[in-house]
């Protein structure tokens, strides 16, 4: 585990959240990218002191949304944990909560919008599930947000051209995975028929 320094260095480095841009309504966006979160490196104590110093005070004052990039999590890398979330969400000040009118969920797959369906109302309080729109590639993210007002890295538009030839990984019918060339997997192969994209 990194020092508590070296974490917050880490967060800033990797610009896990960034405030960036507005949607169509000129709220503010919290931009946060699923991939770049290190979860097996970060505290939930720093994460937690780094949105309270350098994200939250630039939120309390006028309504925002949040668009969270899915694309590419992986559980084992990028999941910090139930436990973790309902952390994150409990230290988001009360003003800051009332002032987050949307979250847009991009890239969702189906393993996140079960979760979600699932759990999401028993982690996210306070009407957090109510305010959450999936957005399934980044042409319809463009619907709600100012595309020339935030960015996004290339592996988000690379997802979204494996999507267009390739939707049934919409609906987690289809590995979102490399594919793999030659024989068909046997039923008892290591090698996934389905989507095992992560539930985070």
């Amino acid at each position: 585990m990194f020092t508590e320094v070296e974490q917050e260095q880490l967060i800033e480095k990797l610009e896990i959240f960034k405030i960036q841009g507005r949607d169509k309504r000129g709220r503010k966006i919290l931009r946060i990218i699923g991939k770049f979160f290190p979860a097996r490196n970060l505290s939930v104590e720093v994460v937690n002191k780094y949105l309270a110093e350098k994200i939250f005070p630039e939120l309390e004052k006028r309504p925002f949304a949040v668009v969270y990039v899915h694309t590419d999590v992986e559980k084992s890398e990028n999941f910090p944990g139930v436990s973790a979330l309902r952390s994150f969400y409990d230290a988001i000040p009360v003003k800051v909560r009332e002032n987050l009118e949307a979250v847009y969920f991009l890239h969702p797959g189906l393993q996140a919008r079960l979760f979600l369906a699932t759990f999401g109302r028993f982690i996210f309080s306070g009407g957090l599930y109510g305010k959450l729109r999936y957005v399934s590639r980044v042409d319809y993210l463009w619907e709600h947000v100012r595309r020339n007002e935030i960015g996004m890295p290339e592996f988000v538009y690379d997802h979204d051209e494996d999507l267009e030839y390739r939707p049934m990984m919409d609906y987690g019918l289809e590995s979102d995975h490399a594919r793999v060339y030659g024989d068909a997997p046997a039923v008892d192969s290591p090698v996934t028929m389905y989507s095992m994209r992560c539930i985070s």
